[in-house]
C-alpha cells in the first residue's frame, strides 16, 4: 500500500461520443482538433516568418504543400509500422487509404511535412532553415491541440493508476466507431478503474516544449534550423517516457515499442545537428518589391498586424529574398534602405547568407585607387564604371 493509493482519486471524464452527424456528413472530433492545430501552427509560423522579413501570407503557400505532404507521410508511417492490419492474412489493403478510420504517425507527419515545406520554400526563395525555425514553436502547439482528439476517441491512454488522478475510459462500440457501448439503461459503459491520461501528459509536455523553444530562441538567437532541432529534442525526450506508459497495441523490437526506438534515434540525430551546426539567425530582405519601413515587433506571438499594407504587400509577392545579418535587416526595416548587393552579384537561391566581410568593398576601392593617371576630380560616372570593371573581373562561377 502506498500513499498514492490512500489518496482520493479525481476521475477525469472522457467523452462518450467522438463523431456527430451533420446531415449525411460525419463530423469527427479528431479531425477538428487536427485542423485547429494546423490553423494555430500557421498563425504562429506566419508571425515568426514576418519577423524575419518574409512577406505576409507566405505561410499559406507553404501550408499548401506541407499539410497534404504531412498527412500522406503520417499515413505511410502508420501503414509501414502496422502492416498486419492491411497486408497478409486477414488484412485489407484498400483500408490503407481509409484515413478517416484513424492511424496517423507523427514521425511520418513531420518527415512528410518537411518535404512539402522544403519544396514550397524553394519555390518562394526562402532558406529552408528559416521556415523550420519559424515553425519550431508552432508545431508542438499544434500537437498539443491534436492530442485532444485522442481524448474524444478514448484512446492512447496508459495503464491502471492509483495516483490522485486518473482517466475514465469508455468501452467503445466496434460496430459504431466514435460512440461508446451502452447498457440496457442507455448509459455509456466505462472500463473498470482509472488510467494514466498519457495523451494529456504529452499535450502538457508539448506546451513545455513551446515555452522552451521560445525562451531559448529569444535568448540565443538560434538560426540555421537549430530552433527546430531544439523542438525535436524536446518532443522526443518526452515521447520516449510517455510511450513506455502506453498500453495500446503496438509493434515491438526486442520487447520495446517501436516508437520508443524511433524517439531515441531521432533525439540523437537532432542533438548532433544542434551541436555541430553553428551560425547566426538569418533575416531576409525581399527582392523585386519596394521597401517599406515597418515598426519593430517585440513578441513572437502577439501584435497581429491588420494594417492596409498587408494587402498590398501580399499582392506584390517578392521575386525572392536576400539573406542578411540582423543589423542589416534592422536598418532596412527602419529606413527602407537595403544594404549593398555582394560585389560578385551571385546570390545562391534561398540558401546562402549574404557575405558581410569587407573584401568586396575593399576590392572596389582598390580598383578605383589604381587609376592614378586619372583626373583628381573624377566624376561619379567614372567611379561607377570603375566599380563595374572591378566587379566584372571577379570569378562569377565559384558557386555554380
Amino acid at each position: 500500500m502506498t500513499i498514492a493509493s490512500l489518496s482520493p482519486q479525481a476521475a477525469l471524464p472522457s467523452p462518450s461520443t467522438a463523431v456527430w452527424q451533420l446531415g449525411p456528413f460525419p463530423l469527427r472530433a479528431y479531425a477538428l482538433c487536427i485542423i485547429a492545430g494546423i490553423v494555430v501552427a500557421c498563425w504562429v509560423t506566419e508571425r515568426r516568418l514576418r519577423q524575419r522579413g518574409v512577406a505576409p501570407g507566405a505561410v499559406l503557400d507553404i501550408a499548401v504543400w506541407a499539410v497534404p505532404a504531412g498527412i500522406i507521410g503520417a499515413r505511410i508511417y502508420h501503414v509501414i509500422t502496422s502492416p498486419e492490419k492491411y497486408f497478409g492474412a486477414g488484412g485489407e489493403p484498400l483500408k490503407a487509404f481509409y484515413i478517416w478510420e484513424g492511424g496517423l504517425g507523427i514521425w511520418g507527419a513531420v518527415a512528410g511535412g518537411a518535404v512539402g515545406a522544403f519544396i514550397a520554400a524553394r519555390q518562394l526563395g526562402i532558406p529552408f532553415g528559416v521556415v523550420a525555425d519559424a515553425l519550431a514553436p508552432g508545431l508542438p502547439l499544434a500537437q498539443a491541440i491534436g492530442r485532444l482528439g485522442n481524448w474524444f476517441n478514448n484512446e492512447l491512454f496508459g495503464g491502471r493508476t492509483t495516483l490522485p488522478w486518473g482517466l475514465e475510459i469508455h468501452r467503445m462500440d466496434p460496430d459504431n466507431p466514435g460512440h461508446a457501448l451502452r447498457d440496457d439503461a442507455g448509459q455509456p459503459i466505462l472500463e473498470p478503474g482509472l488510467y494514466h491520461p498519457t495523451f494529456l501528459y504529452e499535450a502538457l509536455w508539448n506546451l513545455g516544449v513551446v515555452a522552451l523553444v521560445l525562451v531559448l530562441d529569444r535568448r540565443l538567437r538560434l538560426g540555421r534550423g537549430r530552433a527546430f532541432a531544439l523542438y525535436v529534442m524536446g518532443y522526443t525526450a518526452g515521447r520516449f517516457w510517455i510511450e513506455l506508459m502506453r498500453t495500446d497495441e503496438a509493434n515491438q523490437i526486442f520487447g520495446v515499442r517501436l516508437n520508443v526506438w524511433t524517439a531515441a534515434l531521432v533525439f540523437l540525430g537532432a542533438l548532433i545537428y544542434f551541436v555541430r551546426v553553428r551560425g547566426p539567425r538569418e533575416y531576409l530582405i525581399p527582392i523585386g518589391v519596394a521597401a517599406t519601413p515597418t515598426p519593430p515587433t517585440t513578441s513572437d506571438l502577439s501584435q497581429v498586424d491588420i494594417s492596409e499594407g498587408q494587402t498590398s504587400a501580399r499582392a506584390a509577392a517578392p521575386e525572392g529574398y536576400r539573406v542578411v545579418s540582423e543589423e542589416q535587416y534592422d536598418t532596412w526595416r527602419d529606413t527602407g534602405v537595403a544594404p549593398p548587393e555582394p560585389a560578385d552579384g551571385v546570390r545562391p537561391e534561398g540558401a546562402e547568407p549574404l557575405d558581410d566581410e569587407p573584401d568586396d568593398e575593399t576590392s572596389d576601392d582598390e580598383a578605383v585607387s589604381t587609376r592614378a593617371d586619372g583626373p583628381a576630380d573624377e566624376t561619379r560616372e567614372a567611379r561607377d564604371a570603375d566599380r563595374a570593371d572591378a566587379a566584372g573581373v571577379r570569378p562569377a562561377d565559384r558557386d555554380s
